[in-house]
């Protein structure tokens, strides 16, 4: 079987290389949460930033008192197949950029026919996912506080920030009718801090 590899992150806006083919479409069981400490990309050891994890949708009901969102969120990504030869070559890429926590699970990728019926397109796919018992998982945090967090934090790969406005853009892309309440939900707060509009209307000092 080829290797294929399913993005909700960063693979989106910056695919991995010697990509084959690729398949849009989403998870089912699975929210997409800036729920992730990132010390190496957009953040540092001493002051971490935040990026996305999957986490089963069950067991995010036991971290999500501070941002509860509508069941129907739908997480869409896409899937990589990788060119058999250059298989070991991305693997070990992958490996390295999601080395800060993250672990390989598979996934099946659903899709909608032509007839509006949902299916699976993609049977075991792998995922690197951000389990809730690795170190750099930091659960549920208020809203406010994750959004200036994400607004405020810089690492080796840019602003955190740069790396949420590329996640908004291409997840609107890939399916502009789909749910991601929480991803919006910050995305109202980080532009309110870019215009110098802090929590509750004040300046961002």
């Amino acid at each position: 079987m080829p290797f294929t590899v399913f993005g909700y992150g960063s693979l989106i806006f910056k695919p991995p290389p010697h990509v084959a083919s690729e398949v849009h479409g989403f998870l089912k069981g699975y929210v997409r949460r800036f729920a992730q400490k990132s010390h190496d990309h957009r953040g540092t050891p001493e002051k971490p930033g935040r990026v996305v994890t999957l986490i089963h949708k069950e067991e995010w009901d036991m971290f999500s008192g501070s941002d509860a969102f509508p069941d129907e969120d739908i997480v869409w990504g896409i899937a990589y197949t990788i060119d058999p030869a250059h298989e070991t070559e991305v693997r070990a890429y992958l490996d390295y950029r999601e080395k800060d926590g993250y672990t390989l699970e598979k996934v099946d990728v659903w899709g909608v026919d032509s007839n509006g019926e949902e299916k699976v397109v993609q049977h075991g796919v792998r995922c690197y996912v951000g389990r809730n018992d690795n170190p750099s998982f930091i659960g549920s945090e208020p809203l406010d506080d994750l959004a200036y967090k994400i607004w405020e934090s810089v690492g080796p790969s840019g602003p955190n920030k740069e790396y949420f406005y590329n996640l908004v853009e291409a997840v609107r892309k890939l399916s502009p009718e789909s749910h991601d309440s929480h991803l919006y939900a910050l995305e109202t707060r980080i532009r309110a801090l870019d215009r110098g509009v802090g929590v509750g209307g004040g300046e961002v000092a």
